[in-house]
């Protein structure tokens, strides 16, 4: 049998993922620059989203509420 994959990122490449996500890197340009999976990239930067999304909410006493910035289907 094959080794068992590492299931957490390191705090390194976490630090790494968040400067690219600040800075307004794609995430699989951050993925390659961090030497990690695309897909991995993109679920990180998901959840930051939804972290920031959910203290936006918190901090104006509003229910959780998103709002896409795009218009109907």
């Amino acid at each position: 049998m094959g080794s068992m994959r590492k299931r957490r990122l390191s705090h390194y490449k976490q630090d790494r993922l968040t400067e690219h996500f600040a800075s307004g890197s794609t995430a699989r340009t951050a993925a390659i620059l961090c030497g990690v999976d695309r897909k991995t990239a993109a679920f990180y930067f998901l959840r930051l989203r939804e972290i920031i999304a959910y203290e936006l909410a918190a901090q104006s006493g509003a229910g959780f509420h998103c709002v896409f910035p795009f218009s109907g289907m």
